[in-house]
C-alpha cells in the first residue's frame, strides 16, 4: 500500500477527530490537574486531557485500512497499543472524576502494565518472525537471548511507557519526540528490509514492512494532533496517549529484533526517566540535596528559564541526529 497516502489519511482522520474531541472533553469537563509544585504550569489549569483518544482512534482505523491485521503479530501490536491506551483511560478517568492529580495508584498501574508485557513477552518468544532473536546496533549481527527475552522484552515496555509518560511533561514534547523517533525507525527499518530480503528471512521481511507502514500512520495522527498540543496547548495526551504511544515505540523494535536500539535512537525518554532514579537516589542518600533543580530533565531546563519550545526543539534535534548517526555509522 502507498505508505505517503496513510500517512496523510492518518493525519486527517487525526485532525477530524481532535477537532470533534476537543469541545466534547470541555463539555464533560475532562480537565487536568495541575501539580502545585510545578508553578511555570499553573496557567495551563483546566486544559483537556484525555486528547490521545483522538490519535489512538485515528491510528488503529488508519491500520485496518494500510496494514495486514490478517498477519497475528501486526494484529498484535494494534492490540497491545490500545491495550495501554486504555489502562492510561482508566487513570486519567480517576484523576477527573475525583479532581486530583493521582489516577490509578502505582501498584495498580504496575500490575496491569505487567501483565499486559508478560503476555506480549510470551508471544514474540514463540513467534517465528522475532523469537529470541535481536539484532546488535551498528552491525548486521543478530545475538540469540533464549529465554531470557521474556524478561528483557517485559522490561523493555516498562521502560518505554514510564519513558515517554515522563517525557509528557510539557507541550508538544512527548508527541514531537516520538515523532522523530518512529521517523528514525522508518529511516532505519527500510535499510533492515534490504537485509532481510538478500537473507531471504520472509516472515521478518513481511512483518517490518507492516511495521514501517505503522510508523508512517502514526506520525501522520501524531503530527495532526501536535497542532493541538504545540505550546500553547489546546489539549494534552494524558496517560491515555503516553503509555499507548510508550507500547508504541516498544512495539516498533521489539517486533522488529530492533529492541537495543531504543535505548540510543529514544536517548531522550532515558533521559527522563534516569534523571528522575538519579533526583530520588540522590535526595534520599544525601537527605535533602538534589542533583537538578527539579525532575525530570525537561523541568530542570524549564528551571533554567528555557521556553517550552526550545526544550521540544532539542528533543526533537538530538534524535534526529542520533538518527543520521545511526544511518551513517550503521552500513
Amino acid at each position: 500500500m502507498n505508505r505517503p497516502l496513510s500517512f496523510l489519511a492518518a493525519f486527517a482522520l487525526s485532525l477530524l477527530l481532535c477537532g470533534l474531541l476537543l469541545p466534547l472533553l470541555k463539555k464533560v469537563k475532562a480537565k487536568q490537574e495541575i501539580l502545585q509544585y510545578v508553578t511555570e504550569h499553573s496557567g495551563k489549569q483546566g486544559t483537556p486531557t484525555m486528547g490521545g483518544i483522538a490519535f489512538i482512534l485515528a491510528i488503529a482505523c488508519v491500520s485496518a485500512i494500510f496494514c495486514d491485521w490478517s498477519n497475528r503479530p501486526t494484529a498484535v501490536v494494534i492490540a497491545v497499543f490500545v491495550a495501554y491506551g486504555v489502562v492510561g483511560f482508566l487513570d486519567d478517568f480517576i484523576k477527573i472524576h475525583y479532581k486530583r492529580n493521582m489516577g490509578l495508584r502505582a501498584y495498580q498501574k504496575i500490575i496491569i502494565q505487567l501483565a499486559i508485557a508478560i503476555l506480549v513477552a510470551f508471544y514474540v518468544y514463540g513467534d517465528v518472525a522475532i523469537g529470541d532473536k535481536i539484532r546488535i546496533p551498528f552491525t548486521d549481527k543478530q545475538i540469540k537471548m533464549g529465554f531470557w527475552i521474556v524478561p528483557f522484552i517485559v522490561f523493555i515496555y516498562l521502560a518505554c511507557t514510564n519513558g515517554v509518560n515522563l517525557t509528557d511533561g510539557i507541550d508538544g514534547l512527548a508527541t514531537g519526540t516520538t515523532i522523530c523517533f518512529l521517523a528514525g525507525m522508518i529511516a532505519l527499518l527500510n535499510r533492515e528490509l534490504i537485509l532481510l530480503e538478500s537473507v531471504g528471512d520472509t516472515y521478518a521481511y513481511t512483518q517490518t514492512k507492516d511495521i514501517i507502514t505503522l510508523c508512517y500512520i502514526a506520525c501522520g495522527a501524531l503530527s495532526a494532533f501536535l497542532l493541538f498540543n504545540c505550546n500553547d496547548a489546546k489539549v494534552f495526551m494524558g496517560d491515555t496517549g503516553s503509555l499507548a504511544l510508550g507500547a508504541l515505540v516498544a512495539c516498533s523494535a521489539i517486533f522488529t529484533r530492533m529492541s537495543l536500539f531504543i535505548p540510543i535512537l529514544g536517548l531522550m525518554f532515558v533521559v527522563s526517566c534516569v534523571s528522575v532514579i538519579l533526583q530520588v537516589v540522590y535526595f534520599k542518600i544525601t537527605k535533602g540535596k538534589r542533583i537538578f533543580l527539579m525532575a525530570p530533565f525537561h523541568h530542570h531546563l524549564q528551571k533554567k528559564k528555557w521556553s517550552e519550545t526550545r526544550i521540544c526543539v532539542l528533543y526533537c534535534t538530538v534524535t534526529i541526529c542520533i538518527t543520521l548517526i545511526m544511518l551513517c555509522f550503521g552500513e
